[in-house]
Order: structure tokens, then C-alpha cells, then sequence
């Protein structure tokens, strides 16, 4: 099978369901945006310096993202029938959250998104998290049917890659850099 089609050539794309959209549809942005955000994370997956749980959870992750992504693609009518993301995934992000705050210092400030290579990594991963956010609850905001357990995973996993990152620092021995305001 050849990767190449040539059906996209004139700027359309195909929804799972049929319907034929243009490449720059609020739909095809949103779930493009959720896979810029998956390929963020394969390059923290990538690192060197990774540890577990983050080496079990993310392929978790990055899967969770494939589902979201294609219910995103799917003709809205037809997505009613077929829910990819589970509410227990959320919990699931919450719980990993509870997990790495436990391991860190109270947080008192902001901190830079700096540190060991593989919190920088997380931080470029959750800012693309929090701009697949953006265009998800911008297509919902626009009329379309958009569940809210999608917006709510981005929202988690967002501050999830956060609170990766910090504890990605502490257990590298880099020391957090604090926001000074100049």
C-alpha cells in the first residue's frame, strides 16, 4: 500500500464516517493538534533519562491520544456510537499526578520550563498538550459535538507533563529554576 494517496492534494481529507472536510476545518485542526501533541511525547519517550513510571505510562498515553484522536475524526453522529476515551483514563492521569506531586517540593512559585533534558522535553510536551487543548474546546466552542471527558484528558495530561517534569528534575539532582520577575 502506498502512503501516498493524492485524495488531499486539493486541501480536503476524509472523516471516519464519510464526510469529506477541508484540511483547515476546526475538526482536522483539533485532532492534527492532538497528534503534534503524541509526537511531543514520543520525543520525551525517546529520552535517555527516562524512568519509570514514565516509561510504562506513556505508550498508555500516546495510545489514549490515537483514541482521541480518532473520535476527534469521526463524523460527530457516528463518534455518538463509538466513545474511544474512558473517564477511568482521566482518573487514571489523576492518579499519576498524586504519584509524582508526592515525590516533589511543595511547588511556592512558578518555575521555568528548564531543567534535566528529559523536563524539557516534558515542558514542550505539555505545551503541546495544552495547545491541542485549545483547539479541542475551540472546536467544541464553535457548535461542535466534542465530549467532555476529551477536554478534561488534555486538561490532566497537561499538568500531568508538568508535574513530570519538576519530578524529572529532583530525580536527576537539577535544581528547579525559579521565575524572578525582572
Amino acid at each position: 500500500m502506498k502512503i501516498y494517496t493524492k485524495r488531499g492534494d486539493a486541501g480536503q481529507t476524509d472523516l471516519f464516517g464519510g464526510a469529506r472536510v477541508s484540511k483547515a476545518n476546526p475538526r482536522v485542526i483539533a485532532y492534527g493538534a492532538v497528534d503534534a501533541a503524541n509526537s511531543a511525547l514520543g520525543f520525551v519517550a525517546a529520552s535517555g533519562d527516562i524512568f519509570e513510571p514514565l516509561s510504562v505510562e506513556l505508550p498508555k498515553i500516546m495510545s489514549d491520544l490515537f483514541d482521541l484522536g480518532a473520535e476527534l475524526a469521526t463524523v460527530p453522529k457516528k463518534a455518538d456510537k463509538t466513545a474511544f476515551l474512558s473517564v477511568e483514563r482521566v482518573t487514571h492521569l489523576e492518579q499519576l499526578i498524586d504519584q509524582s506531586e508526592a515525590e516533589v517540593p511543595e511547588l511556592k512559585n512558578f518555575v521555568l520550563p528548564t531543567g534535566c533534558d528529559l523536563a524539557a522535553r516534558l515542558h514542550m510536551a505539555r505545551t503541546a498538550v495544552r495547545c491541542a487543548e485549545q483547539e479541542v474546546i475551540s472546536l467544541h466552542d464553535s457548535g461542535e459535538q466534542v465530549r467532555a471527558e476529551i477536554i478534561q484528558y488534555l486538561n490532566r495530561l497537561s499538568d500531568l507533563c508538568f508535574s513530570w517534569a519538576r519530578w524529572a528534575n529532583i530525580k536527576s539532582g537539577t535544581k528547579e529554576v525559579l521565575w524572578v520577575k525582572n
